[in-house]
């Protein structure tokens, strides 16, 4: 009598289609795949016990380093965190939040590309792969003129902004999102109507809106299951509930469904970013507030008052009350959250980060486990995950 049989591989954590150090153990019979185990951790660097021994100020770069492909966002969370644990979240001036608004939207349209780029590359259409970092290289152009980084750019302060706009930045931002939507009806003409495309997407990688919601995933994969469920309409923050948008929902759950999304979101970041310009006004980009903002650079470098001034909050800091907070935001992946306590020492006594990647990373196996070896590749690519947030 024939015994059933199954092979066990490794897939990763060198694979380049699982889109970093991800290690899955694939227990297959033939090309189905009957158990999928993801093994994390090869990334880790203790981001969360670094900012617990720097103060709130030193501990804001560490936060560009989780999702690489979003970092202002990443910051956005601190910041708002760290302004609500200090209880001055209506000191911002509202030229600080607009910008704040509108450089976080450029971010999502940022993560997005480069997602559409590799997913599109994994399953083997390189053309869009090109077109998409062509996009990409005109946002990481205007993050190099913000804060002189292209990747992990780091912009946003406890309180405002670094700086203001740099001359002309308004403009380079209007003729981007004034282009972006023929380049997304580009991607569309090479995708969304291709045969081969639709084959490798559709009912792939399928989870019902129950399960997603069990699981916890959030962002474009929880709202392609059909789930209308979005932090900047249903928990708004840094003044997003006066932007008028449209949440992007899908009702089938799979691969393609996440496909049509994100370009979709892509288009209702153009609206908010122009909504941004248009409401953009001249005034302060820092709360008046000398105990928590650090002064503009002109007074550190021209005056003994600004320079005392930044000395003593980089090596002092600021001592918020003693308490904890929690803050969540709409990241291009999902929820970002960061859960703050204070004893009320000059450094944070226990930051929690709650990465999108993370927890939607926990929905592949369901979504895998009983198709092919090579609608892995199609999912994974299709949950947009970072390991520099899931291991952080």
């Amino acid at each position: 009598m024939a015994t059933k049989e199954t092979m066990t591989i490794n897939m990763g954590p060198q694979h380049p289609s699982t889109h970093g150090v991800l290690q899955l153990i694939l227990e297959l019979d033939g090309e189905t795949v009957v158990k999928a185990t993801p093994h994390i951790g090869f990334l880790h660097r203790g981001v969360e016990k670094l900012a617990e021994n720097r103060s709130y100020h030193k501990a804001l770069p560490l936060t560009d380093r989780l999702d690489y492909l979003a970092p202002m966002s990443n910051n956005l969370g601190y910041v708002l965190a760290v302004e609500k644990l200090l209880g001055i979240t209506h000191e911002i001036p509202q030229r600080a939040k607009v910008v704040r608004v509108m450089m976080a939207e450029l971010t999502r349209i940022k993560s997005h590309l480069v997602w559409l780029a590799t997913h599109a590359l994994d399953i083997g259409a390189m053309t869009v792969f090109i077109y998409c970092f062509r996009e990409r290289e005109l946002i990481m152009d205007m993050y190099e003129k913000l804060s002189g980084a292209r990747m992990t750019s780091n912009y946003f302060r406890v309180g405002g902004l670094s700086e203001d706009l740099p001359e002309g930045f308004e403009q380079d931002v209007k003729n981007f999102i004034d282009a972006m939507p023929g380049h997304l009806k580009t991607y569309e003409g090479l995708l969304t109507g291709n045969a081969i495309w639709q084959k490798r997407t559709q009912g792939v990688g399928y989870i019902s809106a129950e399960d997603a919601i069990d699981i916890g995933l959030t962002g474009p994969a929880l709202r392609a299951s059909g789930v209308d469920w979005d932090l900047r309409r249903d928990n708004p923050y840094t003044g997003y509930e006066e932007y008028d948008f449209e949440v992007v929902t899908r009702e089938r759950g799979d691969t393609f469904d996440r496909y049509t999304a994100r370009l979709d979101e892509m288009r209702e970041s153009c609206k908010i970013i122009q909504q941004c310009l248009d409401r953009l006004e001249d005034g302060p980009i820092l709360a008046d507030n000398p105990g928590v903002c650090l002064p503009p650079k002109e007074k550190v470098l021209n005056s003994i008052e600004g320079l005392i001034h930044q000395f003593k909050l980089v090596t002092d800091g600021f001592k918020p009350e003693p308490g904890e907070i929690y803050q969540g935001i709409e990241a291009p992946k999902g929820e970002l959250g960061y859960y703050m306590i204070s004893d009320g020492s000059a450094n944070p006594y226990r930051m929690k980060v709650r990465p999108p990647s993370f927890v939607n990373l926990q929905a592949l196996p369901q979504m895998v486990e009983g198709s092919l070896l090579a609608d892995v590749i199609a999912t994974i690519g299709t949950l947009d995950i970072v390991l520099g947030e899931i291991d952080r």
